[in-house]
């Protein structure tokens, strides 16, 4: 067991650091192509930072480990919202200005729930894969329509600043570009054989392994540029993140590795995990949208609500496998 803990654990390291290098290559290059800031923060960011979990999904399901796919996407939206934006608002409550990111947290519940009766029949194929694809296409070409309509708003000021801070030319941003997306291939490899065969050897499922190890891991780019975001006080950046991974997860990712492989559901992921997973998408987008005339802000109860349903979770995880294997 040692060479697949060693795997992992440098997988993720690598996985991280390469998906940084992706992201910000990918924001400096659409700035320097003429990509307006709104679309920079809602599509090359938001969903640049779920390019680990689609590398270790895409791998996953061409391998033959369809749960792991899954487990990692589902396991990813619960550890953004629970974990990332629990822990920052935690920090620092978050105000929310942005109508771009309230626009899309409705979309983001209907993907969710979609998601849970495409899970109804106990399997998701290849033609349900196609479809949430379609549905993520539609929804970035409709976001590139308004943003080309659309006037200033407080997402694309966040990201302006965040692409001001770090400048680079065009040629530095396609070679970053580059070089992390191969890194993210070969990292995400080591990080799939790594946890695959510690599930093997400890008789765990790889949903279970992708719901925690592997989940946490592709989260950590969210959680570091979650963290940069607050550090400059751009909230809308930190929500938008949030928002535009998970619903690049719920479409892109398990659409992908259902493409690729039909992928096995079980019961205890539509009553345990998709359950939690939607729970939290309600509160999430009720907390920013703001109830009762109040206006729309994570505060730092909220916040560690969020992060306690998330620690219950993962722990309830691991009473699981301690009793001796889960699904």
């Amino acid at each position: 067991m040692m060479l697949p803990a060693v795997a992992v654990v440098a997988g993720l390291v690598l996985l991280v650091w390469s998906a940084e290098r992706f992201v910000g290559g990918a924001a400096s290059t659409s700035a320097r192509l003429g990509l307006s800031p709104l679309l920079i923060g809602m599509l090359v960011i938001g969903f640049g930072t779920s390019a680990p979990e689609l590398v270790v999904s895409a791998l996953a399901a061409g391998q033959g480990n369809p749960g792991l796919a899954l487990g990692n996407a589902y396991g990813s939206n619960v550890a953004n919202i629970g974990l990332i934006l629990g822990l920052v608002a935690l920090i620092s409550p978050l105000a929310v200005h942005s109508a771009v990111v309230r626009r899309e947290l409705p979309i983001l519940g209907g993907a969710t729930l979609l998601s849970a009766l495409l899970m109804w029949g106990g399997v998701i194929g290849r033609l349900e894969g196609v479809l949430l694809l379609v549905l993520l296409a539609a929804f970035i070409g409709t976001s590139i329509l308004r943003a080309r309509r659309e006037g200033a708003d407080a997402l694309a000021v966040d990201t302006q600043e965040s692409l001001a801070e770090h400048p680079m030319s065009l040629a530095a941003g396609l070679a970053w570009t580059g070089i992390g997306l191969v890194l993210l291939v070969v990292s995400s490899r080591i990080l799939v054989w790594g946890a695959v065969a510690i599930a093997q050897g400890f008789g765990v499922s790889d949903l279970i392994i992708g719901l925690t190890v592997v989940a946490v891991g592709t989260s950590l780019p969210e959680l570091a540029s979650s963290i940069s975001a607050l550090r400059r006080r751009e909230h809308d950046l930190v929500l938008g993140n949030v928002v535009g991974s998970n619903l690049f997860n719920t479409l892109g990712v398990v659409g992908l590795a259902a493409v690729i492989h039909p992928i096995q559901v079980g019961a205890e992921v539509l009553l345990r995990d998709w359950s939690l997973m939607a729970a939290m998408t309600v509160l999430m987008t009720v907390f920013a949208l703001g109830w009762r005339g109040r206006e729309g802000r994570i505060n730092r109860l909220e916040g560690a609500a969020l992060l306690a349903m998330y620690l219950g979770y993962t722990a309830w995880l691991v009473h699981l496998v301690l009793r001796g294997g889960a699904a």
